[in-house]
């Protein structure tokens, strides 16, 4: 086997695939096959780094010099002045926002500098495909131990006492819901990691899947041994095309180099996994429902108990953890239950993988310790609102959530703190709005997922988040009255009282946080009749200042409801009844003298 002197690591998640990573990868490889460097030089494709906004990302080692924004044709030029002459391509550098240097290792970027990454240590470092690379960090290590040195129930011991809990959104101890699987005898038993991802913006599980699958299958079989199962389920969702591509090679390798199947390590203990592929129904996250999808049956909740650790997957112990959650597993058996414990809060141990996106400078995927706050995450490691504009909210736990604001942006980020702000921590989705963002308009916007998403079973979800939607939309359209916002409150809490599921009972939950926070932009909306943000339409006024106007007929002539009018070189006028807000006049208009109130 060659021993390389150099790595070039190019990001293959799917974000950067989608901005030509492939093409990228494939030049390099050419470029060094022309150059005669194949027995020197190695080009991987790893998972996503995480710094999406700065994507294609490739990175060389072993001097960690981080390159952004690479395109196929910068190939040539990386292996003839880095790979060859050793001088770094400073135009591909990354630029520091505040100091305007430029900044070759990622370990000094703003953006990486208070990340603490464990469950995405491998992404970005190692070829997903490549079980040995995997095995070269410590992988399956944890595994070996487990199976020769402890007992089921010291492995769920020391799960216990690090403090883990759920990182799918419920945050119940991982250790707890594995004793009590591990008690339930039965012939057959089953372990179920959730990978159905279904969360507006969020790509945490599909990340990790991609990057760093085995890590998963470690994970799910240290579960199997301490609960007895010997069988484990990938429910994933058929959208993720590279994450189940990826998932079944890692599998495959797994059983030809005896870490699944029968008698593993020669312990006598037997467990394989296979993939259960869903239709992306946002409902199927939750744990009964995802396992009467993956029996055949509609992707429905039902009452518990009987929990799925007692009466789960065709009525046997389920136990069912989410991606993130067992991606931690490996490493707290290799590193103990004190290190794990010594990261993060007292009441929420260690990291949390969260997707920032909306109106940030630095869209990605980041992991982050538990306690630090949202001031920290949106504006040192975010680097802040977009365009030099003003926060105004922060989602945080996807349509589940609420929307916190500059008074919430010092709450450290755990579990029991976000709840008592009014949001949660949800799975970890977390999108930044603007100034130019209508918080009834947000509301809105999550309630028609959560409309869209709900499976019907009960009628608080089916009937009730229905009538919230038009209540929202007759406030967004201007028809919205001071009883109707008090009809929104009460519903809601209703609502939270009796659905079935966590879907229901936590759906309310972006109506309650806007109503609790932005209650003046609610009352503009019902008493003025004026979205400050310009957002709501029916609430929009196309205005031509008559200072400004020079009557040069440009907005009449392109008006295509014939709106306007004016003579020539004369103050032009929008009839308001007749405008359809389409905004072409103000495209138009060379003068600034059309605006929106």
């Amino acid at each position: 086997m060659a021993k390389y002197s150099m790595h070039i690591l190019v990001c293959g998640g799917t974000g950067c695939r989608a901005a030509q990573g492939l093409a990228i990868t494939e030049s390099l490889k050419k470029e060094i096959d022309e150059n005669n460097l194949n027995d020197t030089v190695q080009v991987i494709e790893t998972g996503c780094f995480g710094f999406c906004e700065k994507g294609p990302i490739v990175k060389i080692m072993p001097d960690n010099t981080f390159y952004v924004q690479v395109k196929p044709e910068d190939t040539k030029e990386i292996i003839a002045e880095h790979v060859i002459k050793g001088r770094k391509v400073e135009r591909l550098l990354f630029v520091d926002p505040d100091k305007k240097e430029k900044v070759s290792d990622s370990k000094h970027m703003g953006f990486y500098r208070k990340q603490l990454r464990i469950a995405l240590r491998n992404c970005g470092f190692i070829d997903p495909e490549n079980i040995e690379e995997y095995i070269g960090r410590e992988g399956y290590e944890a595994l070996g131990r487990c199976l020769t040195e402890m007992k089921p129930q010291d492995v769920i011991k020391i799960i216990k006492d690090s403090g883990l809990r759920g990182r799918g959104g419920g945050g119940f101890p991982t250790g707890l819901k594995w004793e009590i699987a591990s008690k339930n005898h039965a012939d057959q038993k089953y372990v179920v990691c959730n990978a159905d991802e279904g969360d507006p913006g969020a790509f945490m599980d599909r990340s990790i899947l991609e990057g760093d699958p085995h890590s998963i299958l470690e994970a799910m079989t240290i579960c199997g041994y301490a609960t007895a199962a010997t069988k484990g389920l990938v429910y994933i969702r058929a959208e993720y095309p590279l994450a189940i591509k990826r998932l079944q090679v890692a599998i495959k390798q797994a059983r030809e180099s005896g870490l699944l199947g029968k008698d593993i390590l020669g312990s006598g203990f037997d467990f394989d996994v296979e993939l259960r592929f869903g239709a992306g129904a946002f409902v199927c996250g939750e744990e009964t429902a995802l396992i009467h999808s993956m029996e055949g049956e509609r992707g429905e909740p039902t009452v518990k108990p009987p929990f799925p650790a007692e009466s789960g997957y065709w009525g046997k112990p389920t136990n069912v953890n989410n991606v993130e959650t067992f991606a931690n597993i490996p490493v707290i058996l290799i590193k103990g239950a004190t290190w794990f414990r010594s990261i993060g809060t007292e009441k929420s141990p260690g990291t949390k993988v969260f997707a920032l996106a909306g109106k940030i400078n630095n869209v990605g995927l980041i992991e982050v310790p538990m306690g630090i706050t949202l001031r920290e995450v949106i504006f040192e490691i975010g680097g802040g609102i977009k365009d030099g504009k003003k926060f105004k909210a922060v989602q945080t736990g996807g349509p589940s959530g609420g929307c916190l604001t500059t008074k919430h942006l010092d709450t450290p980020i755990e579990f029991d703190t976000l709840i008592a702000a009014g949001s949660m921590m949800g799975s970890g989705g977390m999108i930044v709005v603007d100034e130019d963002d209508c918080m009834v308009s947000v509301a809105k916007f999550y309630l028609e997922f959560t409309v869209e998403e709900s499976c019907g079973k009960c009628a608080p979800c089916r009937i009730g988040n229905k009538r919230l939607h038009e209540v929202l939309t007759k406030i967004c359209n201007g028809n919205g009255t001071r009883e109707d916002l008090e009809l929104l409150d009460n519903m809601s809490r209703v609502i939270k009282d009796t659905a079935l599921c966590g879907l229901g009972q936590t759906s309310p939950n972006p109506v309650l946080s806007t109503l609790d926070n932005f209650y003046d932009e609610y009352l503009e909306h019902v008493d003025d009749k004026k979205c400050r943000a310009g957002v709501c339409k029916s609430l929009m006024q196309y205005v031509i200042q008559p200072d400004n106007c020079v009557g040069c007929t440009a907005c009449a002539r392109v008006c295509p409801v014939g709106a306007i009018t004016g003579e020539r070189k004369g103050i032009h006028f929008i009839d308001q009844s007749l405008c359809i807000k389409c905004g072409a006049c103000i495209e138009k208009c060379k003068f600034n003298a059309i605006f929106i109130q």
